[in-house]
C-alpha cells in the first residue's frame, strides 16, 4: 500500500474507534431501556428480549415533565430571539460607541457560574411572584442563550450591505420595517442556529429548574430524571427509557437543522 493510502486507513480506523467510544453510552442506554427487568450490571450486551414496558413506565411518570420542558424550551427560544435580534442589529448597523466593549462584556457574562445567577434570581423571583411558574423558568432559561445569540447574530448582521437597508429606507420603509422585512430574512441561518442552541440550553438546564422550583407544578425533564433516579434506583430500565425519551427532541432538531447550523456558524465566523 502507498504511504498515503496506509495513512488514510489508519485515520479511518482511529476515527471509527473514537466514534464507537463516543456512541457506546448511547447504545448502552437504549439497550438497557429495551430489556425488561434488568439492572445495569446484569444487562446483556445485545438485547435478546425486546420490550417497551420501560418506555410505558417512563411516559406514564415523566410525560408531563417532557411537555413542561418542551414548553419552557420553546418559550425561551421566542424570548431570546425577540431580545437578541434587535440588540444584535443595533450593535451591527448603528455604529454605537463602545459597541465592541458591549460585545466583550456580553461574552464575559457566560463565564459567571450558573449557581450564582440562580441564587440571585431566586431572591428576585420570590419578590416578583415568579417562583414555580412557567414564565419565571422561561425568562431564566432564555438568559442562558442570550449572550451567545447576540454575538452570533451581530457577527452575521455586520456583513449585511448597508446599501440594501438604505434602499428599503428610500422606498419608504422605516427602520423597524427594514429590520423585519430585510434584515431578519437575510439572517435566517443565524436565527435558526441561535434558536437551536437556546433550545438545547433550556432543554438541558438543571440548575434553574432545581433552584427556581419548590413544588412539582413546573418540573422539567432534567429535574424529573433526577427525582426519578432517586425513586427507581433499582429499576434502571425505566430510568434509561426516560433518558432516551428526553434525548429524542434534541436529536431530531439537530438532524433537521444541521445544514442551517453549519451555514449560520460559518457565516458568523467568516463575516
Amino acid at each position: 500500500m502507498k504511504p498515503s493510502s496506509l495513512r488514510g486507513a489508519w485515520n479511518t480506523t482511529a476515527a471509527l474507534l473514537i466514534l464507537v467510544l463516543l456512541l457506546f453510552p448511547v447504545y448502552w442506554m437504549l439497550n438497557t431501556a429495551l430489556q425488561p427487568d434488568t439492572s445495569t450490571a446484569a444487562t446483556d450486551w445485545f438485547p435478546t428480549t425486546l420490550s417497551l414496558s420501560n418506555f410505558e413506565a417512563a411516559l406514564s411518570s415523566q410525560g408531563k415533565s417532557l411537555l413542561t420542558s418542551l414548553t419552557v424550551a420553546l418559550g425561551s427560544v421566542v424570548v431570546c430571539l425577540a431580545l437578541a435580534a434587535p440588540a444584535a442589529y443595533g450593535l451591527a448597523q448603528f455604529g454605537l460607541k463602545g459597541g465592541q466593549t458591549i460585545v466583550f462584556t456580553t461574552l464575559i457574562t457566560q463565564m459567571v457560574p450558573g449557581i450564582v445567577i440562580a441564587n440571585a434570581l431566586y431572591s428576585a423571583y420570590a419578590e416578583l411572584g415568579l417562583v414555580n411558574s412557567y414564565l419565571g423558568l422561561i425568562l431564566a432559561d432564555a438568559s442562558l442563550g442570550l449572550p451567545f445569540s447576540i454575538v452570533l447574530l451581530r457577527a452575521f448582521m455586520v456583513a449585511i450591505p448597508g446599501e440594501v437597508i438604505e434602499a428599503a429606507l428610500v422606498d419608504g420603509a422605516n427602520r423597524f420595517t427594514a429590520f423585519i422585512r430585510i434584515v431578519l430574512p437575510m439572517s435566517r441561518n443565524a436565527l435558526i442556529t441561535a434558536g437551536l442552541f437556546t433550545f438545547l440550553f433550556a432543554w438541558s438546564d438543571f440548575m434553574f429548574a432545581l433552584t427556581l422550583n419548590t413544588t412539582d407544578d413546573v418540573k422539567p425533564i432534567t429535574l424529573g430524571i433526577y427525582q426519578f433516579v432517586g425513586a427507581h434506583v433499582s429499576d434502571w430500565g425505566a430510568v434509561m427509557a426516560t433518558a432516551v425519551l428526553s434525548a429524542v427532541p434534541a436529536a431530531i432538531l439537530l438532524v433537521v437543522a444541521q445544514k442551517y447550523i453549519a451555514a449560520g456558524i460559518a457565516g458568523g465566523s467568516v463575516k
